[in-house]
């Protein structure tokens, strides 16, 4: 039984691909996750912009609310809300920094897909030769 099981295995030989057809599999992923990767790129500037607006629109807050505890007694205590105000404002700076980050990954990610795409398609069309002279 051996013998026979030996034979069926020796007989059964595992597909293998070629440099071709490994590069055109690398650049159908490759084409795939780009749009992804730009999507995702894009949400990152959309988001790091309302974030840095977001941070302009405390900033002015955070200054009328200063002038207005100077020149009156509130009738409230706003140093809380102030404190409060200043806390988010830190945190959405710590916020902008990781959006940033992720940002400028992005970035280096589409490139090396980039780089990687062109790469692949000069292995794949050789170059053509120039006219003799």
């Amino acid at each position: 039984m051996t013998e026979t099981q030996n034979s069926v295995t020796e007989e059964v030989e595992t597909p293998s691909l070629t440099t071709e057809g490994r590069d055109a599999i690398a650049a159908g992923i490759l084409e795939l996750l780009k749009p992804a990767v730009q999507e995702v790129d894009d949400r990152v500037k959309s988001v790091r912009e309302s974030q840095l607006e977001l941070r302009q629109q405390i900033e002015d807050l955070d200054e009328v609310l200063k002038q207005l505890s100077q020149e009156r007694e509130p009738p409230v205590e706003l140093d809380a809300y102030v404190k409060k105000l200043m806390n988010s404002k830190r945190r959405i700076g710590v916020v902008n920094n990781i959006v940033q980050n992720a940002q400028e990954r992005l970035g280096r990610l589409h490139f090396q897909i980039s780089r990687s795409t062109a790469k692949r398609k000069s292995l794949i069309d050789p170059p053509t030769a120039g006219p003799l002279t």
